[in-house]
């Protein structure tokens, strides 16, 4: 569920778009508005960790593009969303100047809070899984865990101790990270 807030309906991205800015998360999950505000600390913290680890596991690589929300990332013709980390395919050479370049994500990220939870574990997973995003990590603060889920998943692979990942093409180091949550409780 959103926020309740004083929009005029929104059903299509162009007319998302067309909202004025007002600092909050604004996303089109199949056609449905939802809205958050800003993320707390503990959230941008993991955010930042996460944001290092994997500029670290990709450097040097010039076909994919790492990025943070706020994003316009189109998924359909009624879906935008806003990861709040995710990786990109890109071609080598060429920046990539707006977010319909973009494409469908190698890889999103969702840090979990108490207002979005039940969304990214529901609607958001399952846009993420039709889209196709090669994997999507849902990260749990306060159990200290990631559910790690690809498009054909049924069920996450829960990873609470060393979550490794590489790109598709494995060509990447592999990432390794064991200090994910630092000393966030």
């Amino acid at each position: 569920m959103g926020m309740p807030a004083p929009y005029p309906p929104v059903t299509t991205i162009e007319e998302l778009l067309a909202l004025p800015e007002d600092g909050l998360r604004h996303e089109l999950l199949d056609g449905e508005h939802v809205v958050t505000p800003a993320p707390s600390l503990p959230h941008q913290a993991v955010v930042r960790d996460l944001l290092l680890a994997l500029q670290r596991a990709l450097a040097g690589r010039d076909d994919v593009a790492l990025f943070t929300s706020p994003a316009d990332i189109v998924l359909g013709p009624k879906t935008l969303v806003q990861p709040d980390l995710f990786v990109v395919r890109k071609t080598p050479g060429q920046p990539l100047r707006a977010w319909s370049d973009v494409g469908v994500p190698l890889l999103a990220i969702e840090i979990l809070s108490p207002s979005t939870a039940a969304r990214d574990r529901g609607t958001k997973r399952r846009v993420y899984q039709h889209a196709g995003v090669a994997e999507y990590w849902i990260v749990d603060l306060d159990a200290r865990l990631i559910e790690r889920w690809r498009p054909a998943d049924d069920r996450p692979e829960i990873v609470d101790d060393v979550m490794r990942w590489s790109l598709p093409d494995g060509a990447s180091r592999e990432l390794e990270l064991t200090e994910t949550f630092g000393e966030l409780a």
